[in-house]
């Protein structure tokens, strides 16, 4: 499955229409893509298609202040460890779980598509990385087997990456970009 422009927009605008979300693309310039990931929270870099980006902290006052808000300026070593490699079912169950505050897959229920309908948006979401991207995030789900994240747990875990109370993310990694998908959430 491949994706253009036309579909991956329509997928990415639609799933999170109702989330406080970045969603941005990059370029992959380096071995350690953390800095790549670092660059697209600095806003650093334009999306290398010309794609849409979300950004719904983009008019904030904060960003004048700092151009990251609401990312918090960290090293790669900071970040790096805190990004967990995943499979790619559960990197798609995620992109569906961050449509929403609380990174669970009880938000599916307010969308008029059917989950299957919606699991296909995120299969176009994730296409455009290609088979050989790598899937990482900040989130854990207790009781999970390893690389994977069970959303049929209830404990859910994450390393913030920013100044809000919850933010959840996935990193898709591919040869040549890196994509950043990220809710925030302030309870």
């Amino acid at each position: 499955m491949s994706a253009d422009q036309t579909s991956w927009e329509a997928a990415v605008r639609h799933l999170y229409r109702d989330a406080t979300a970045y969603i941005a693309t990059g370029p992959r310039r380096h071995e350690d893509w953390t800095l790549d990931v670092l660059a697209l929270m600095a806003r650093d870099v334009p999306d290398p298609r010309g794609w849409a980006r979300v950004d719904d902290a983009e008019e904030n006052p904060e960003r004048v202040e700092s151009p990251t808000w609401p990312f918090v300026a960290h090293p790669p070593e900071y970040v790096a460890p805190r990004l967990d490699e995943i499979d790619r079912d559960s990197a798609e169950n995620l992109l569906l779980a961050l449509t929403e505050g609380g990174c669970t897959l009880a938000n599916l229920q307010y969308f008029t598509e059917s989950p299957d309908e919606l699991r296909a948006m995120a299969r176009t979401v994730l296409a455009r990385y290609g088979d050989e991207a790598t899937y990482h995030t900040n989130v854990s789900k207790t009781g999970s087997a390893p690389g994977t994240l069970d959303f049929t747990r209830k404990a859910l875990g994450y390393n913030p990456m920013s100044v809000f109370t919850e933010d959840c993310g996935l990193v898709v990694v591919s040869d040549t970009e890196v994509g950043m998908f990220w809710n925030f959430n302030d309870l």
